[in-house]
């Protein structure tokens, strides 16, 4: 009987046992390089994943479950239709790629109900970690489930977390940038378009850009100024919203979006309402989002990358899934990137 024949007769009995014997080294080593474990040599890599090739192992996610690990990672998004996520996700998945991790993706609608119910579901699914993407629920709930499994949030803005890490742009700056950019070509009537209140503002990436702008604005002399339109969160009342603002006689000269979901919709409003842009208008969006580089586009935005912040997420999560107690609060710089929404030329 061929080696091949051999394989397809016994596949459905191959342990990681028999992947340690085929390998000649231990189920310690074997589990190692399933995990993607810091510390494996390249040699040991190569010795394993060949045995697993041959065998035609398939790790049992159940039997995984039963011992505590299931090589699975939980991703909980607020908003599918958020252009900056998909850039989060290929971060997360960048890093799992090499390893025998996969995600699964769980949608919350940012409804707290639903995202509990989630958050759940994924802790019975014995699911190893989680990498909460902006998540509404208040720092204690978090802690709570933090106590049954690894968590790390995106886009939380907890410096007192203790068992649970975050790791999140400096939102503060990055509406720092994009005051100082106004600022800069001349603009001193300078609106924020920002979201209402609604549970999580407290730790949200919405408040610390407010935050922000308001500190900028007042560092420039231009407390005056000051003018945050918040919009409501569901339609159609967000792009009602939008258009009062626009009509407004005393609408601002340049526009500070918290977010490019948000800064594009307003661009195509005023496209529609005849609004010039940047003569009439300049705009700032964030998250420097694929849309907002389109030539049809051209938002001027801040970019916090996305896909970095979703790298150090998940590899922040696999270092305390391997261990490690002390919680991290990770902070990464923004950027700012200029676009012909932005109008007028520095100086």
């Amino acid at each position: 009987m061929s080696e091949r024949d051999e394989t397809a007769t016994t596949k459905d009995r191959v342990t990681i046992r028999t992947v340690a014997a085929h390998a000649g080294v231990s189920v310690a080593a074997v589990s190692k390089v399933l995990r993607n474990a810091y510390g494996v040599s390249d040699a040991l890599r190569s010795r394993v994943q060949t045995s697993i090739g041959t065998l035609g192992y398939r790790p049992s996610r159940t039997a995984r479950g039963l011992r505590g690990s299931t090589f699975t990672i939980g991703l909980l998004l607020v908003d599918i239709r958020n252009p900056f996520l998909p850039e989060v996700i290929d971060g997360v998945n960048g890093v799992l790629a090499p390893s025998n991790y996969r995600a699964m993706i769980g949608v919350s609608e940012a409804k707290v109900q639903l995202e509990t119910a989630l958050i759940e579901s994924m802790i019975d699914y014995k699911m190893d970690g989680l990498i909460l993407i902006a998540p509404r629920l208040p720092s204690e709930v978090i802690s709570r489930f933090a106590d049954q499994i690894p968590i790390v949030a995106i886009g939380y803005h907890d410096p007192e977390a203790r068992n649970f890490d975050t790791v999140n742009c400096d939102d503060q700056q990055g509406a720092a940038l994009a005051v100082k950019a106004f600022v800069e070509r001349g603009h001193r009537n300078i609106g924020m378009l920002t979201l209402g209140s609604r549970e999580g503002h407290k730790v949200s990436v919405v408040r610390q850009r407010e935050m922000g702008y308001r500190r900028t604005m007042e560092a420039a002399g231009l407390t005056a100024e000051i003018d945050i339109h918040s919009i409501p969160v569901a339609s159609p009342e967000r792009e009602e919203s939008m258009r009062a603002f626009l009509s407004r006689p005393d609408r601002p000269e340049a526009v500070f979006c918290w977010s490019d979901l948000d800064a594009v919709t307003l661009l195509n409003i005023a496209v529609e309402m005849n609004i010039r842009i940047p003569e009439d208008l300049a705009v700032i969006g964030y998250d420097n989002s694929p849309t907002a580089a389109l030539t049809l586009v051209n938002l001027a935005s801040i970019d916090q990358s996305g896909r970095a912040l979703g790298v150090l997420a998940t590899e922040t999560l696999l270092s305390r899934i391997e261990g490690r107690v002390a919680a991290r609060a990770l902070v990464s710089a923004p950027a700012f990137i200029a676009r012909r929404s932005l109008g007028r030329t520095a100086g």
